[in-house]
C-alpha cells in the first residue's frame, strides 16, 4: 500500500509511522471501540471478524501487504465495526489515529488513495457475503487459500479448528473439505501447514468466488 504512494504523500506520513511487530493472535481492533492505530502491513495476515450479540463469529475480510487496517478512519468514523486479529505474525508501521486523519486532511491525494482501498475491500466483503450464503464449503475454503496465497506464499501454518472459524463452520466441514481438495492434487495439508501446489486449479474449483474483488485492486490501485 505504502509503494503505491506519491512521494509527496509518502513523505507526509513518513514522520508519524512507527515500526512494529505485529504477533500470532494480537487484537488490533476491538468491535465498538476506539481506533488506536492504523497498520501498513508488510509481511502477515489479518482477519476481520464479525461477531453477533449471541457470539457467532464469521470472517468477513482479510488484510495482508496490499492494504490497511483502520479503514473506519478513512471514511469518518474511530470506531471499529469489527474485530480484527493477526493470523500470521506481521511486519507493518503504525500511525496513530490522529495524526492519520490529520494527513488525510492535508493530501486530498491520500484520502483519496485510501477510500480506493476501502472500496475494494467492501467489494471482498460483499464477495465473502455471497460465498457464505451460495458457495460449499469446498468452494469457500478454495477462495479463501487462494487469498490467503495472495498474501502469506506457497505455504503457511493454520489449524482446522481456525479454518472452521474463519468460514464459520463446523471442524468437520473443514476437514472434510481440506480432504477433498489435496484429493484433487490442489494442495498439501499436514500438521496444520498448508501448501499451494496448484493454484490455478484452486481457483477452479472456488467456482467464481476468486478473482472480482482481486481485479477491482489491480484496477484501481495498481494503474
Amino acid at each position: 500500500m505504502l509503494a503505491g504512494l506519491s512521494n509527496a504523500d509518502l513523505d507526509l506520513l513518513k514522520p508519524a509511522l512507527e515500526p512494529i511487530d505485529l504477533q500470532f493472535r494480537e487484537n488490533i481492533e476491538r468491535s465498538r471501540e476506539r481506533i488506536p492505530y492504523a497498520y501498513f502491513f508488510e509481511t502477515g495476515l489479518a482477519s476481520v471478524v464479525a461477531r453477533s450479540k449471541g457470539g457467532r463469529e464469521v470472517e468477513v475480510g482479510l488484510i495482508g501487504f496490499e492494504g490497511m487496517s483502520g479503514l473506519g478512519l478513512v471514511l469518518g468514523d474511530d470506531i471499529a465495526l469489527n474485530d480484527a486479529f493477526m493470523q500470521a505474525p506481521a511486519k507493518a508501521v503504525g500511525i496513530e489515529a490522529a495524526r492519520l486523519v490529520a494527513c488525510l486532511e492535508q493530501s486530498p491525494t491520500l484520502r483519496v488513495r485510501l477510500l480506493r482501498y476501502a472500496h475494494v475491500f467492501l467489494s471482498q466483503i460483499a464477495q465473502t457475503a455471497v460465498s457464505n450464503g451460495r458457495a460449499t464449503i469446498e468452494e469457500r475454503l478454495a477462495r479463501w487459500l487462494v487469498m490467503a496465497h495472495d498474501r502469506l506464499g506457497d505455504e503457511f501454518e493454520f489449524t482446522h479448528e481456525f479454518l472452521s472459524i474463519m468460514l464459520g463452520v463446523r471442524r468437520p466441514g473443514v476437514t472434510v473439505a481440506l480432504h477433498f481438495l489435496e484429493g484433487d492434487g490442489l494442495i498439501r495439508s499436514t500438521r496444520g501447514v498448508v501448501s499451494i501446489i496448484d493454484r490455478e486449479g484452486l481457483i477452479e474449483a472456488s467456482n467464481g468466488g476468486y478473482g472480482g474483488p482481486e481485479a477491482d485492486y489491480a484496477r484501481l490501485l495498481e494503474s
